[in-house]
């Protein structure tokens, strides 16, 4: 962590503001908040999860799916330029690793008075949706809100049972009201997908590695696959920061927006589907892209998460800009979205938080709390950090991985190049998920090419795997 510039211990400032905070009666809700707290509000996250940022609940109407998700209204408690505030503009991201999770925000904060945990009254951003049948979306609106949620889920427990594949979980079981809800949130949030596919958004199948622990140690590294529940939160949530973009550019106001520009590499992506015998334009298409990868996906998916993997590398990291209103539009190449800002997750984000003071200030009527210049300056290191953090978790998780293969030295896998750069050529073995270096026998190949490979060397107090091609 301080390698890549990050201060993971709080300073002293930041944990005095802290201490005021947990001894000072919770304030009344602010003036203009709207009370939403008898909704059946539920939240979907990660098993271990408590710096919970957003709640859904939904509703049929004549013109649709009404679709509500509240966004924790951290703001509400973090002044402009307190101490914690300066922080996390420094730091700009929470950092997961399997080791240890190094919060952006104070844990008093993160993961108690700003989280939306279970049957506790927090202040919320809500942004309202109206889901058309055909997966438009027909109006939006954003509320300052009073929010309540009634049920702490998981995507291990939802997903499951919303594919027909398990059991529901305790929660959702003992309430045919939760149980209603939640498909109808499912039903909602499919449509958008739709939508957004046909305009031409991106499906990747992200493989996501979590150690396996017995007694204390690493004894394996296992994939958590992505399941309904993680589309049907990830689907609200780009809807959420469409409609918050949308709100600022229509106010007028400058902000910061979260951009994937054309992909860096368009041009092996079009080798790539050249393999498959797909012809995709000279020119960047997302569209055209995206039908690519739904063809492939329907057609092999035991190895679509390889062709998947290879085409996220290819496309390139995205990157956090200042947008000013007029200026002509970058938009968002994965997502088939010209207005898109980070917006849901401000316990975990910096930008997240600079979003919504801007919102607040639109929805009261005042002027916007940061000039351009500064709008500029976050938006460039929101970039530089959120790249540090990606670093740090790599680096972390090449240990971790280290661990659960340094028994299997000479063992041979399938592997996919994941990486080829000027510091050498790398690959991701995906069962069991990890990536490593190609020591021996990395001459000609590129990202995207299918290899097998031989285990030459785990050392896990470097987070060193090395591979040779066979």
């Amino acid at each position: 962590m301080l390698h890549q510039g990050f201060a993971p211990d709080f300073p002293a400032p930041v944990l005095d503001q802290i201490a005021r905070l947990r001894s000072s009666p919770l304030p009344e809700p602010s003036p203009g908040v709207r009370d939403f707290r008898d909704l059946p509000w539920s939240s979907i996250d990660n098993d271990t999860s408590r710096d919970l940022d957003q709640i859904e609940v939904a509703e049929r109407t004549d013109s649709g799916i009404r679709v509500l998700v509240g966004i924790a209204d951290v703001t509400a408690e973090v002044d402009l330029h307190s101490p914690i505030d300066e922080h996390a503009a420094s730091e700009t991201t929470t950092v997961y690793t399997a080791a240890r999770v190094f919060p952006m925000l104070p844990e008093a904060l993160s993961t108690d008075l700003t989280s939306l945990v279970e049957n506790e009254d927090r202040e919320a951003i809500v942004i309202e949706t109206v889901v058309a049948p055909d997966g438009s979306i027909a109006s939006s609106a954003i509320y300052r809100g009073l929010v309540r949620n009634q049920a702490q889920l998981t995507y291990s427990g939802v997903g499951p049972w919303l594919e027909g594949r398990s059991a529901p979980p305790a929660k959702v079981a003992s309430s045919s009201e939760l149980q209603a809800q939640l498909k109808l949130q499912d039903e909602a949030a499919r449509a958008l997908r739709d939508q957004r596919h046909r305009l031409g958004a991106l499906t990747f199948d992200r493989v996501e590695a979590e150690p396996v622990m017995s007694g204390g140690q690493v004894t394996d590294i296992a994939a958590r696959p992505k399941n309904r529940a993680n589309d049907l939160i990830e689907d609200f949530m780009v809807g959420a920061n469409e409609a918050m973009a949308k709100t600022l550019k229509d106010a007028g106001v400058s902000s910061i927006q979260r951009v994937v520009k054309s992909p860096e590499r368009w041009a092996r992506i079009v080798e790539l589907a050249a393999r498959y015998g797909q012809n995709l334009p000279e020119q960047p298409d997302s569209g055209a892209l995206s039908e690519f990868l739904r063809v492939r996906q329907q057609a092999d998916p035991i190895h679509y998460a390889d062709l998947s993997l290879s085409v996220m590398k290819l496309m390139g990291p995205g990157e956090y800009v200042m947008a000013r209103p007029g200026d002509p539009e970058t938009g968002h190449f994965g997502l088939a979205s010209h207005d898109y800002t980070h917006s849901t997750a401000p316990n975990r984000r910096f930008a997240d938080m600079v979003v919504q003071r801007l919102i607040k200030a639109v929805l009261d009527r005042k002027p916007a709390p940061y000039l351009d210049d500064e709008l500029t300056a976050i938006a460039r290191n929101c970039t530089l950090k959120e790249d540090a953090a990606r670093k740090v978790e790599r680096s972390m998780g090449k240990r971790v991985a280290a661990l659960a293969v340094q028994g299997r030295i000479g063992e041979m896998f399938d592997a996919i190049v994941t990486g080829v750069t000027p510091k050498g050529v790398f690959v991701r073995v995906l069962k069991p998920p990890v990536e490593g270096r190609l020591m021996e026998g990395e001459e000609g190949v590129d990202v995207g090419d299918q290899i097998r490979v031989r285990l030459l060397n785990a050392d896990p107090q470097r987070g060193f795997i090395d591979f040779a091609r066979q």
